[in-house]
């Protein structure tokens, strides 16, 4: 058995990740289908929609601050746990990271609906039958990921390029449109600005943004992660901000508000004003590898984090145990299997309720991981003034969030964390085996 462990310890050093493939995880994190659905959720509001992103960028950013100090001082594997497990001992680090694993497989669900939805655009036979596809299509990363980590980060640095394409283009269709029509542009009534609008919009645009912890949960498995964590999380949130201001400012400006409201994909509705209709069942085929991109990277986090909870002693030992290629297998199919039933239990929802309920209810159940790390950063960088200001801010954003989202999500992730319960208990009474 010891051999066994040796040899995957010196298969995942031999994977160290890189600069590169760290930013890809947060940036192809980050860039799922959110910007793709969006903006017609949004043109309703007008310039509140606009404002919205600014407001939710800045406490996006405010996370990535207080995620980069805290990597940079403890550069431990889990993210949140591993800060709140060492601000506030083992009993809130295991309600944080199974808050945080809760999010993360749950929210696959919704991605793995989403690549349908887009998938469905150019293949509608695949509609009535978005569950099993799903389904599917998460088994699909659960396996990349267990084959190793290196195929699951070239898997994710492809569909990172593949995914700006559409969204360059939408900047430079963007920049063409003002350049030859210039006040032509469509003028339309101006929505006011309220404060209801703007946190309205600020409460959907949060969805886009989940993920800026990703580089912190493999911190060990990355190289000079001190230094490479902190970057990653700070260079690709800033660059993901940038994109969807823009681009989401692009569509909402340039195109009349009921046309971007009721169009299923009003990126390739937009696109579709320069390159011609005909661009829609493309630009579905980018948006779905685009979510895909996206699951593959919470996969692989689906897997780090009951792996680093197990080595930290707060959930069952068989968790921890790896493959040859150095990855948490166990961790992996649990998940996968978790996943699985969330999804095939709401089958019976049509695909963008089933993508909404699955969304609400994951973001609420990582609530808590967000607001433990904002925490963690106000009681251990007692001698970083800066990162214990930011972390407050972060604090009470994250509290507004939850706010936000109604009772009903708050209500399923409650019986979700509640769930955990027995687990701990049954660790702290020595139940947990490490067979």
């Amino acid at each position: 058995m010891e051999d066994r462990d040796n040899h995957a310890e010196a298969a995942r050093s031999s994977r160290a990740l890189t600069f590169w493939g760290l930013l890809a995880l947060v940036m192809g994190n980050l860039i799922g289908s959110g910007i793709y659905l969006l903006p017609a959720t949004l043109a309703p509001l007008g310039a509140n929609a606009t404002l919205g992103w600014v407001v939710t960028i800045a406490g996006a950013m405010t996370l990535s601050f207080v995620f980069a100090r805290l990597a940079a001082a403890i550069p431990r594997a889990g993210g949140p746990y591993a800060y709140a497990d060492a601000a506030f001992g083992p009993v809130i680090g295991f309600a944080t990271a199974w808050s945080y694993w809760t999010l993360v497989w749950a929210g696959n669900g919704a991605v793995a609906v989403a690549v349908v939805s887009a998938l469905s655009l150019a293949f509608p036979a695949l509609a009535p039958h978005a569950a099993i596809a799903a389904v599917a299509l998460v088994w699909l990363a659960v396996l990349v990921n267990i084959r190793g980590v290196d195929l699951a980060v070239k898997l994710q640095m492809t569909t990172m390029v593949i995914k700006l394409v559409p969204l360059a283009a939408v900047v430079l269709l963007a920049g063409w449109l003002l350049l030859t029509r210039g006040a032509a542009v469509s003028h339309e009534v101006a929505v006011p600005l309220t404060v209801t609008g703007t946190a309205g919009a600020a409460a959907l645009t949060f969805w886009g943004f989940l993920g800026v912890e990703s580089a912190t949960v493999p911190a060990d498995r990355v190289a000079d992660a001190r230094r490479t964590v902190p970057r990653a999380t700070l260079i690709g949130t800033v660059a993901v901000g940038a994109i969807y201001l823009i681009v989401s400012s692009a569509i909402t400006a340039l195109m009349p508000r009921a046309t971007v409201a009721a169009s299923p994909a009003p990126i390739a509705a937009f696109l579709g004003l320069g390159f011609g209709d005909g661009v829609a069942q493309l630009v579905a085929l980018f948006a779905a590898i685009s979510a895909l991109g996206t699951l593959n990277g919470f996969v692989l986090l689906q897997g780090e984090v009951p792996r680093a909870m197990a080595q930290g002693g707060v959930f069952p030992r068989w968790f921890a145990r790896e493959t040859a290629q150095g990855t948490p297998a166990r961790a992996h199919v649990v998940a996968g299997l978790l996943v699985t039933a969330v999804t095939l239990a709401n089958f019976t929802r049509g695909m963008g309720d089933l993508f909404a309920f699955v969304a609400s209810v994951s973001l609420a159940a990582g609530m808590l991981a967000y607001l433990a790390s904002a925490l963690a950063a106000v009681k251990l960088l007692r001698d970083d003034p800066a990162a214990r200001v930011v972390g407050v801010i972060a604090a009470v954003f994250v509290g507004w969030l939850s706010y936000g989202l109604g009772a009903e999500a708050n209500g399923w992730a409650l019986v979700l964390l509640l769930a955990g319960v027995p687990v701990y208990l049954a660790i702290r009474r020595g139940g947990a085996s490490a067979r």
